[in-house]
C-alpha cells in the first residue's frame, strides 16, 4: 500500500476493492483475513475522513456563494 502521505481517496478505494475481492474469493487464510480486515478498516476510516473534508469544503463554497448573493442584493 502507498505511504500515508501519498494515499488518495482513489487509491484507497481501489485497494478496498482488491481487499473485498480477496476476501470474497475465500482463498485467504485466517491470518491474511485478519490482516486484510485491519487494512480495510484503516482504508475505510481514511475514505470517510476524505469524504467529510470534501463535504465540508462544498459546504463552505455554498456559504460563500450565499454570502456573495446576499451582498449583491
Amino acid at each position: 500500500m502507498a505511504a500515508e502521505d501519498t494515499l488518495t481517496y482513489e487509491t484507497a478505494s481501489t485497494r478496498l476493492e482488491a481487499i473485498i475481492a480477496r476476501l470474497d474469493s475465500g482463498e485467504a487464510g485466517l491470518r491474511e483475513t485478519l490482516d486484510l480486515c485491519r487494512e480495510g478498516r484503516g482504508l475505510v476510516e481514511f475514505c470517510a475522513a476524505e469524504l467529510e473534508a470534501v463535504g465540508q469544503g462544498l459546504e463552505e463554497l455554498r456559504l460563500d456563494e450565499l454570502v456573495a448573493r446576499l451582498e449583491a442584493a
